[in-house]
């Protein structure tokens, strides 16, 4: 089992940058795939990043390819995303989750943290 906690989230001007971070408790944390997904209001929450277990594959939502990257640290426990270019529809509570299967999605994570606010201002 993982228990997840985010942090890292706040407030930052249109083209700022932030990194998030997401503390893992569990001693199988190396073998879960991670995700990051956000939830705007009034909107579904929705996929932005993923990583493999080994850290060897990721995968971006076309919304944020090229200006996310998500990394972890299976020693420490922890998963990152480093947000670029943040614009204000990036505005959103951000959540780290985890999956033993490898199907990262919306609705197949095993997981959840209880989210982290960003705020990008225009």
């Amino acid at each position: 089992q993982v228990q997840l906690v985010e942090s890292g989230g706040g407030l930052v001007q249109s083209g700022g940058s932030l990194r998030l971070s997401c503390a893992a408790s569990g001693r199988t944390f190396g073998s879960y795939a991670m995700g990051w997904f956000r939830q705007a209001p009034g909107k579904e929450r929705e996929f932005v990043a993923a990583i493999s277990w080994s850290g060897g594959s990721t995968f971006y939502a076309d919304s944020v390819k090229g200006r996310f990257t998500i990394s972890r640290d299976n020693a420490k426990n922890m998963v990152y995303l480093q947000m670029n270019s943040l614009q204000p529809e990036d505005t959103a509570v951000y959540y780290c989750a985890a999956t033993l299967n490898g199907v990262v999605t919306a609705l197949t994570m095993d997981y959840w943290g209880k989210g982290t606010l960003v705020t990008v201002s225009s």
